[in-house]
């Protein structure tokens, strides 16, 4: 059985091991444009090991970004920014992906550390945006009302991600993610529990995944066929009557006739109400359930913290990789340490050797 230190090929690309970063929001651009912050953070998870590093939610129109200080792939401007850091990526054994993102009814909102403001902006701030959704629901008491997208404005967002991922293959990315996880734009049109559509994008099933599916179609036009086309999904949304996983197994099938590649399991941020309960690894069984039911890879996320823990959703075939968040921001050489815990030859750079 592969091992956390394994290589993984998807496609044309190989992984040297099975760990990424899974993107991981900075709010720390200027009108979209990557710096030396993304540079310096990306960079030193490269150099610690990392298999894969997902770019960040990057905005596929202006007003598709959580914050104003979200990274955007809207313009050609801000293609020459990333190439830079996939180039230093890619120059120290990772692979360089990238998610494209639009956030829907959940943009337009301050950093979370822009104390004392926080949560939506306010209309009178001049940085404030409409935001847009499947339906004139906000996503919580204190969040605007969204602007109920009609056919035609959905047809120009999907054509906006298309967009944003022959820019993200001009800027060097071999490996792209499709954002519909979150309560994100994306996952509001299929979820029920956002989506009160009379269309032909509201009510069954089929309608509500119709724009994720008809987005993906667009994006996989757009998308090189040697490189991976991956998707993250909100496996279930922790509430009744809500999307659930079998639901996820539906859609995963539809992705994978789509020419999609591997599902990246998440789950919930719909609503404002986190899961009941949490703890180690707690969505893996969502992983597990998309790769054996809807026969497609797919990566497991969420509080997956220790070296061992990692190896045994791989070992005992849970996913195909596995992405570490929180973890890796606290410590940038995560796989190099759990290379060592698990008595594995690590990628470890020449100039590190004496210390390991």
């Amino acid at each position: 059985m592969p091992n956390l230190f394994d290589p993984f090929t998807l496609r044309g690309i190989t992984l040297r091991n099975r760990i990424g970063m899974p993107p991981m929001c900075q709010y720390s651009a200027v009108d979209g444009l990557a710096n030396d912050w993304h540079l310096a953070h990306y960079g030193a998870r490269a150099v610690g090991g990392m298999g894969l590093i997902i770019i960040e939610a990057t905005a596929v129109e202006p007003r598709g970004r959580i914050t104003p200080n979200d990274l955007g792939l809207w313009d050609d401007a801000q293609i020459e920014p990333l190439a830079r850091i996939v180039h230093f990526l890619k120059a120290h054994g990772a692979v360089a992906g990238i998610q494209i993102a639009h956030a829907g009814r959940k943009a337009c909102t301050y950093r979370p550390w822009d104390a004392p403001a926080s949560g939506p902006i306010p209309p009178a701030d001049p940085h404030h945006w409409q935001v847009v959704g499947a339906s004139p629901l906000p996503f919580s008491t204190s969040y605007p009302v969204p602007h109920t997208l009609q056919v035609d404005e959905i047809y120009a967002i999907q054509e906006a991600f298309a967009a944003a991922a022959r820019r993200a293959q001009a800027a060097g990315f071999e490996w792209l993610e499709l954002h519909a996880a979150h309560g994100y734009l994306l996952h509001s049109f299929y979820s029920p529990l956002a989506n009160q559509r009379t269309d032909t994008y509201g009510g069954s099933f089929d309608n509500r995944t119709r724009f994720v599916l008809e987005t993906a179609a667009k994006v996989r036009q757009a998308w090189p066929q040697h490189l991976p086309l991956t998707a993250r999904l909100s496996c279930t949304d922790w509430v009744e009557d809500g999307w659930t996983c079998d639901d996820s197994v539906l859609l995963a099938r539809q992705l994978k006739a789509a020419g999609f590649d591997l599902v990246d399991c998440s789950s919930g941020g719909n609503g404002p109400t986190p899961p009941a309960v949490t703890g180690p690894g707690y969505q893996v069984p969502l992983a597990e359930a998309v790769r054996h039911s809807a026969g497609i890879a797919t990566a497991a996320v969420g509080l997956i913290t220790a070296p061992e823990q990692a190896d045994e959703v791989i070992f005992n075939g849970r996913a195909d990789i596995v992405l570490v968040g929180r973890a890796a921001l606290r410590d940038p050489h995560w796989p190099l340490h759990a290379a060592q815990v698990l008595k594995k030859d690590g990628p470890v750079p020449g100039q590190y050797r004496r210390a390991f």
